[in-house]
């Protein structure tokens, strides 16, 4: 009997997608911390026992604001012991100046006790600025932490009373891979998010490290956040997202099409009911999409499923693209 005749093969069904112009931007996902604006450790840069403490934990004060007072009465006893001797000095100057103006004493005598009077009146000046000193008012307005001393305590200038924290606006540091370093500059905006919220948080860049660290190979950034509401707290993690590059009128193709050989990338382009290999240069990249930005021009068709089977000249079947397209298969 006669051969049965072999069922005719069918081509290939694949995917494919048509290279049109559209808006593409890169981003980069990357994490951080969020700073105080201003932070401090309240201390004290003289020695002495606490008289009174002025401020509630966790409150508000304005800069400039009396938080605590160290006992100055010792110092206050000398302030006016002091002023007493710079009293009698400005006397006996006085006298000596009309003495020397009688011609009776010479101007080296003179000299002396215009000299005493200028040494007294310095340890009076040296006297009152540490009397300024038991005065511990606020550096700037914040918000004051938790208190570590009580009336009565004694403080050195090791003493931690307090910390002070601005905290609107806050900063957030953060780092960028070293090939990104170009990328970064004052100005540009990001977003982020802390735990806890389901909200985004804007910022704006307004410092950048000048140097790379040797150890990580990534460069520092800072930005700047508004935090009216009090929400962002210092020492939070974040997840930080900004955009690193926008093109508006990009030629994309799906990432999976495009694939990496010896001496650069190439994609399969179909035509006429074939696949074709076809040399690329690509640009910035998605998470999905990457820009095409030389080897192919707009309206080609790209094949992106099936790619481990396609060869030079091999027939296939579309089995998605666009309704433009349908005249090339």
């Amino acid at each position: 009997s006669a051969p049965a005749t072999a069922p005719a093969m069918k081509n290939l069904r694949v995917r494919a997608h048509r290279v049109v112009p559209s808006q593409l931007t890169e981003r980069l996902a990357t994490t951080g911390t969020v700073r105080a604006n201003e932070e401090v450790d309240i201390v004290s840069e003289i020695s002495g026992k606490i008289s009174d403490i002025y401020f509630e934990e966790g409150s508000r004060v304005a800069a400039g604001q009396l938080l605590l007072k160290i006992d100055d009465s010792e110092l206050v006893a000398e302030q006016q012991r002091a002023l007493y001797r710079v009293q009698l000095a400005e006397r006996a100057e006085i006298r000596q100046k009309q003495l020397l103006d009688d011609g009776v004493i010479s101007s080296e005598t003179y000299d002396v006790a215009l000299g005493e009077l200028n040494v007294l009146r310095a340890e009076l000046q040296l006297i009152e600025a540490q009397l300024l000193k038991t005065e511990i008012r606020a550096p700037f307005s914040g918000i004051i932490g938790l208190r570590w001393v009580s009336p009565g305590s004694y403080l050195s200038s090791q003493t931690r009373i307090a910390s002070l924290n601005d905290l609107d606006p806050v900063k957030l540091d953060f780092t960028v891979p070293e090939r990104y370093s170009i990328l970064m500059k004052a100005g540009d905006e990001i977003s982020f998010e802390v735990e806890g919220f389901e909200r985004t948080f804007p910022g704006t860049i307004y410092a950048v490290e000048p140097s790379i660290d040797a150890n990580t190979r990534s460069l520092r950034v800072r930005a700047r956040c508004p935090n009216p509401e009090g929400f962002l707290v210092p020492g939070a993690f974040a997840n930080v997202d900004l955009v690193l590059r926008s093109v508006s009128d990009a030629l994309t193709v799906p990432s999976i099409a495009v694939i990496p050989e010896l001496g650069g990338k190439k994609v399969f382009v179909y035509e006429a009911g074939a696949v074709q290999p076809r040399s690329v240069e690509t640009g910035i990249r998605s998470d999905a999409e990457v820009q095409i930005t030389k080897g192919l021009a707009e309206g080609e068709v790209v094949i992106i499923s099936g790619l481990l089977q396609m060869q030079p000249g091999l027939e296939v079947e579309i089995e998605e693209v666009p309704a433009e397209a349908g005249s090339a298969s």
